[in-house]
């Protein structure tokens, strides 16, 4: 396949989308946060200046990275990590704590080397179940040698936010009361 701009372009802002939605995104040179459109189809993550753009302002591609809670600062702020030559990090912020979950989960089973290894795992399940019918097919998937899909990680506290106890209901008055 010939991939070039407008390939990509098409390909960004086409359904079906992985995960899509606002992130924080802190600039490489400039270290300000700036809010960005976010869009995750298989291992390519695009980014927007707003929601519907036509042209992306930038893509990552997810090989050969982690993604792991980032200490900057921002509150639910996450790290995409790139080892090796590249050796760049990017760093997210999310709105909310499971906001930032879903991302954090989506992005590191994004990559080709995750899917592959679950390609295998899967085969490897259902070439057993066939062989004899040794293993069940739920005794496969707990018996798995393939990791887990990432947990959640430790929900952190705003340390600025004090619970404060619910309002009681606001009772109205019917017509038969007045």
């Amino acid at each position: 396949m010939k991939i070039n701009e407008k390939n990509l372009c098409m390909f960004a802002t086409t359904p079906p989308v992985d995960l899509e939605g606002w992130l924080n995104k802190r600039g490489e040179v400039n270290k300000s946060w700036q809010r960005r459109w976010f869009v995750l189809k298989g291992n390519l993550l695009f980014y927007f200046e707003r929601k519907g753009d036509r042209e992306p302002l930038g893509m990552i591609i997810l090989e050969g990275c982690t993604v792991e809670l980032a200490e900057e600062g921002e509150q639910y702020c996450f790290q995409i990590i790139f080892h090796g030559a590249n050796n760049r990090t990017y760093y997210l912020s999310t709105e909310s704590q499971g906001n930032m979950e879903q991302w954090m989960k989506a992005l590191t089973c994004a990559g080709y080397d995750y899917m592959k290894l679950m390609v295998a795992e899967l085969q490897r399940q259902l070439d057993e179940i066939e062989d004899g019918g040794k293993l069940s097919a739920d005794d496969a998937l707990e018996n798995s040698p393939l990791p887990p899909p990432p947990k959640a990680p430790p929900r952190r506290q705003n340390p600025g936010f004090q619970h404060r106890p619910a309002m009681p209901p606001i009772e109205y008055a019917t017509n038969a009361e007045f």
